[in-house]
């Protein structure tokens, strides 16, 4: 009869061990998805600059798009964060 109670302890204590693994899988997951919405914020405004500056090699430019450093011949510069 021991045997039986040592073997659904030890069931119930592995239960508990993968049930915390779990709950600390779905944290990461989460915190993960957050600094994914984080990087896309940062990336947007460079991606849009991008389509910007290559929708002209592709010959499809945008008119509404100011024209700016085109007409000069100069180049865009991206302001890079120090803290990242």
């Amino acid at each position: 009869m021991s045997w039986i109670i040592a073997a659904i302890s030890l069931a119930f204590a592995g239960l508990a061990v993968l049930a915390f693994l779990a709950v600390r899988v779905l944290r990461a997951a989460a915190e993960l998805g957050r600094e994914v919405d984080r990087t896309e914020g940062r990336l947007e405004p460079v991606r849009v600059l991008f389509g910007e500056r290559t929708a002209t090699v592709r010959g499809q430019r945008d008119e509404s798009v100011s024209r700016g450093a085109y007409d000069r011949g100069q180049r865009l510069h991206v302001a890079r964060r120090k803290d990242v």
